[in-house]
């Protein structure tokens, strides 16, 4: 059965992702093409100031989740709504808080932008983008991370598709008949409000569930060294635009970055996607302290989740500016061709990638207190770094402060899950990164030798398809070949699930 939801949850993820980046790709075009960079840049900055606490959820969330793999193998009810009933008393106190942090930014960010845009333009905008997150906090929020910890994301994500879908074609007709940019993102997110009351529907209705009656919630002893850890994250995510909406002079700076970014955030939900279900999959293991099947599965996943990193951010190092070409087409309003700054952003968030089964496992093991540091040491080494060579390389700064926080963070992650969740030795890991160093200077040295790096006059999305297919061909053949000769046994092992699944 967990292996049936796993392989839902993957397949109706990846579908999410293909849409979101879809979609995600179409929506930003139209606000740069209607309204101009700076509207988007302006968007694109609230939105990241926004989440310096609206992902509070993936601090405390995994934290949640770690207490619930238990009592869900037990089928104890009892446990499972008092430590659901616990969730719900601090998500709602985290909304409530995010009112107060909303007046806060209502005030203050304004002033930052008040050369570019009038208050009450800015003040609208923060308004509107604010409302569904709060609505998720206050509402769905609990029922979301019951429905994961169930090994159900597949319900999560069906849900979302509907809405990223039905809110994509609301603003596409809101903008073709000229919609103001407030208009457009107040339907989008009434459309989004539509999510968590559906979560909060089919929990009540599938699942003998009822917070109402629960007189003593579970105590969660490391909420704190959870949403620490998490804050600290979501400083270190969000510390480049940040940086650059305070210290750069133009705010279309913060646009451009949020361009490129869009392109390496869809390379990394379709990587994320390959986790999904995973994760609560090696939870419900470890509740059930199944160390030699954890090893088994997790040295296989790591082997899959290396290989298809390796393949997608190879391919986007050398297709991400030719992309960037095309989609800003036009657009004259800013210079988005930034070829030092879109390597240097590949390379960090191909670090950030391969962490992610170390992190997960941290999570999934409940492992907060004994990790925070890390993680508070990440977001102030990028804090800092950003800020001083923000000054002189702009941009360029800000994409080497996150990639040298990034690589700290992940050897440190590498380092604890080898020790104290697996048990193993670390030259297994040391010999994946070294494996995938050679596959990476091996692609770059066909590519020199055919001259397909040396590619850059593309004009339309045909010649960018045509193009970036022969890239793919290419570090798949590396990647592939090179894991089938070093992991030959292992990759066998891999090829017989996937026929096996097939047949059956």
């Amino acid at each position: 059965m967990r292996n049936s939801n796993t392989i839902k949850n993957v397949m109706s993820t990846l579908l999410l992702q293909f849409v979101t980046i879809v979609c995600g790709f179409i929506v930003p075009k139209m606000i740069i093409q209607t309204f101009g960079s700076n509207v988007n840049g302006l968007v694109s900055s609230i939105t990241q100031f926004l989440s310096y606490i609206t992902f509070l959820e993936a601090g405390i969330g995994p934290v949640i989740k770690s207490l619930l793999y238990k009592p869900i193998v037990d089928k104890d009810e009892k446990k499972i709504e008092a430590i659901l009933k616990a969730a719900e008393n601090f998500f709602r106190t985290i909304a409530k808080i995010f009112v107060i942090y909303i007046i806060g930014l209502l005030i203050i960010y304004p002033i930052i932008v008040k050369d570019q845009f009038d208050v009450l333009y800015t003040t609208s905008l923060i308004l509107i983008i604010s409302i569904s997150t709060f609505m998720e906090y206050y509402i769905g929020m609990v029922y979301k991370l019951y429905l994961q910890a169930e090994q159900k994301k597949y319900i999560i994500s069906r849900t979302q598709i509907i809405t990223t879908l039905l809110n994509t074609l609301v603003v596409i007709v809101l903008i073709k008949i000229g919609t103001n940019i407030q208009l457009v993102k107040l339907i989008s997110t009434f459309i989004f409000i539509i999510r968590p009351i559906v979560l909060s529907l089919y929990v009540k209705k599938n699942y003998n569930i009822n917070l109402k009656d629960v007189k003593r919630p579970e105590k969660i002893e490391q909420k704190w060294d959870g949403l620490a850890q998490h804050i600290a994250s979501i400083i270190h995510t969000n510390t480049d635009i940040t940086v650059l909406t305070i210290f750069s002079k133009n705010i279309s700076e913060v646009s451009v970055y949020s361009v490129y970014y869009m392109v390496v955030k869809g390379i990394r939900q379709v990587v994320d996607a390959f986790s999904t279900g995973v994760e609560d999959l090696f939870g419900s293991i470890i509740a059930k302290k199944e160390q030699k099947s954890l090893n088994e599965k997790f040295n296989l996943y790591e082997l899959c989740y290396y290989s298809v990193s390796t393949i997608l951010y190879m391919s986007t190092a050398v297709l991400i500016v030719p992309f960037v070409q095309v989609y800003t087409m036009g657009i004259n309003d800013a210079d988005y061709i930034r070829y030092v700054f879109a390597y240097l952003l590949v390379l960090g968030e191909f670090i950030w990638t391969i962490r992610q089964p170390y992190n997960n496992l941290v999570k999934v093991a409940g492992h907060f207190k004994q990790t925070k540091k890390g993680a508070w040491l990440e977001a102030i080494i990028n804090m800092i770094l950003s800020i001083l060579l923000v000054v002189k390389l702009g941009i360029v700064g800000v994409a080497i402060g996150t990639l040298v926080a990034m690589s700290i963070r992940t050897i440190e992650l590498v380092i604890y899950t080898s020790k104290n969740i697996l048990n193993r030795n670390l030259t297994n890991v040391i010999k994946r990164i070294l494996v995938t160093i050679m596959q990476f200077v091996l692609f770059f040295i066909i590519l020199n030798l055919t001259d397909l790096f040396s590619v850059v006059d593309i004009n339309s999305y045909f010649e960018w398809v045509q193009y970036a297919l022969k890239i793919f061909v290419v570090a798949l053949f590396v990647v592939i070949g090179i894991n089938s000769i070093l992991y030959n046994a292992d990759f066998k092992i891999i090829l017989k699930k996937i026929v096996g699944k097939r047949k059956s």
